[in-house]
């Protein structure tokens, strides 16, 4: 896994989907933010009336944006690098990728429930309906399993298994 502020991923990109917020998930957070606003600003003139609709609207928004900017992708080894999972900042040579298992929409909730090993690394979004499970093989590695959202979940298991190259 890598710290944040490490280099972005070298080499082809196989795979890569930013995990955004869909338009259905924005209206009822800016309705909520435009109450708040109207809530603070009750009828007085001046600042308290434009002010609270600016922040808060503005800030809703930085708020979805910034919530959808996780990134996971596929890269290819060019000369010097190896084949790598990345989830956001974090990264995992796929020579630790073992076992990579599809969890579609119904069992979602048991694997991040119940089955969640508490080690384990998860990069989960919940407006996301699947996710692959990826198990590590690195004996030096405490974490498990890594658990990532995915809109394309076969495509990317394919390729964390060897199975697809392009």
């Amino acid at each position: 896994m890598s710290e944040a502020g490490t280099p972005r991923p070298a080499g082809a990109v196989l795979h890569s989907e930013r995990l955004y917020v869909p338009w259905w998930a924005w209206p009822l957070p800016l309705i909520a933010a435009a109450l708040l606003a109207a809530e603070i600003h009750m009828g007085y003139p001046g600042v308290r009336a434009w002010l609270p609709y600016v922040v808060l609207l503005t800030l809703t928004v930085l708020l979805l944006i910034a919530a959808g900017r996780v990134r996971i992708r596929v890269t290819a080894g060019d000369g010097n690098g190896e084949p790598e999972l990345w989830a956001g900042d974090a990264h995992l040579p796929l020579r630790f990728a073992g076992e990579v298992e599809v969890i579609g929409k119904r069992d979602k909730r048991k694997a991040l429930g119940p089955e969640l090993d508490p080690a384990a690394f998860v990069v989960h979004r919940g407006w996301i309906g699947s996710l692959v499970r990826v198990h590590l093989t690195d004996p030096g590695d405490p974490t498990p399993y890594w658990v990532v959202s995915t809109r394309r979940p076969e495509r990317l298991a394919r390729l964390l298994r060897g199975e697809d190259a392009g």
